[in-house]
């Protein structure tokens, strides 16, 4: 993963809302309408939030009559993870560290 889509995927969950929606697809897919009822927000703004998930790649929808579903793109989360579990600070290496 380079340091483009990192940095993608770091404003997208800069927001709360969408941190919560990470949260809430980590246990599956997940209707639109089912996330809309756990947030006092419109579907034009949940519209928005996924837009902005969906974009960075970390989440995937699909069309099912009205609605989309939702769910997380296991492979772009696998490699942000791998990505931030990859920063560390090295003992002597100047940085304060401990």
């Amino acid at each position: 993963m380079n340091s483009i889509d990192v940095a993608l995927i770091c404003k997208a969950l800069s927001d709360s809302n969408r941190l919560q929606i990470i949260e809430m697809l980590a246990d599956g897919e997940k209707c639109a309408c089912k996330l809309l009822e756990k947030f006092a927000i419109t579907q034009p703004t949940l519209s928005h939030h996924m837009k902005v998930l969906c974009e960075c790649g970390l989440v995937e929808s699909r069309k099912e009559g009205k609605w989309c579903h939702y769910s997380l793109n296991l492979e772009t989360l696998s490699g942000f993870k791998d990505f931030i579990n990859g920063l560390s600070c090295y003992k002597g290496g100047g940085c304060g560290c401990k």
